[in-house]
């Protein structure tokens, strides 16, 4: 028979040990907190570019300054959670980080760096007079699933200190939304996004953001955000620094790769010509 005074008290210090337990589990570390700042700002670069443009476009407005200044603050907002990705990285690695914050990071970059740009690539289906509503929308969902595979591998496969195999996925993000406000003819802007996607499922090495990157990376998202506020406002060449800022920015992702494959190219080279000379010096 068991003592009812015992059963309660057993109880009594399960429901201690949970209560302990708890809070060690749920607590967020100041990372955390950054990254839960990029989820938001995703979020709201969804909720800008459907407000702004696609709403809009769907009433017959005719108000292109409106349209122009929701664009522009989707993508800062993107920028801005780049900006956060960065940071939650580096604090975590000075600070603690808690036991949420790998799983936490991925579901925030699946919103502000998948979510955010396919659905950015959608509305321009929809809104672009020389697009193709079907189409990007195939383009959309390839941004998606590219990311969300980058993310699955990233937490899977363990790789040399220091590098990322495929595009990040902010930078990519970033990429596909400068090649959409590039305004390039409809399919070139297809087939970009489409390559896009292939690199961040690519086995391309890119460097992590560290040290002087970190700070180069970290300038170029404040200058971006400079030009889309000028862009934004319809400031005196503000149409040519969002060109010469989108342009760059696809050079950028288009050269990182080549400097890559050129290194492993070269890397491979040298290892036959070690391996041919340890053979010719084993010869009698």
């Amino acid at each position: 028979m068991i003592d009812p005074d015992t059963q309660a008290s057993n109880w009594a210090d399960d429901e201690d040990d949970d209560a302990e337990e708890m809070p060690l589990s749920l607590r967020l570390s100041i990372a955390d907190t950054l990254t839960l700042g990029n989820a938001t700002c995703g979020f709201m670069a969804v909720y800008f570019t459907t407000t702004g443009i696609l709403i809009p476009h769907l009433q017959g407005s005719q108000e292109t300054g409106m349209a122009r200044h929701s664009a522009a603050t989707a993508v800062i907002l993107m920028l801005l959670a780049a900006i956060f990705d960065l940071c939650d990285g580096l604090v975590a690695r000075k600070l603690r980080s808690s036991p949420m914050g790998a799983e936490l990071d991925n579901l925030s970059d699946l919103i502000s760096f998948g979510l955010a740009p396919a659905y950015f690539v959608l509305v321009y289906g929809m809104v672009a007079d020389d697009a193709h509503q079907r189409v990007s929308a195939v383009a959309a969902i390839v941004v998606l699933l590219a990311v969300v595979l980058r993310l699955a591998r990233f937490s899977c496969v363990t790789l040399k200190d220091g590098m990322f195999q495929g595009m990040p996925s902010p930078f990519g993000a970033l990429t596909v939304v400068s090649i959409v406000l590039l305004e390039l003819p409809f399919i070139p802007t297809l087939l970009a996004i489409i390559g896009t996607a292939w690199l961040m499922v690519s086995r391309v090495e890119y460097p992590k953001p560290r040290g002087v990157l970190a700070v180069a990376m970290l300038g170029w998202i404040v200058a971006a955000m400079g030009m889309l506020a000028a862009w934004a406002f319809d400031a005196p060449g503000g149409q040519v620094l969002l060109q010469m800022g989108c342009a760059l920015q696809i050079v950028m992702a288009a050269t990182i790769p080549l400097f890559a494959t050129a290194r492993r190219v070269n890397t491979f080279r040298d290892n036959r010509r070690e391996n041919r000379e340890a053979r010719a010096a084993q010869l009698p």
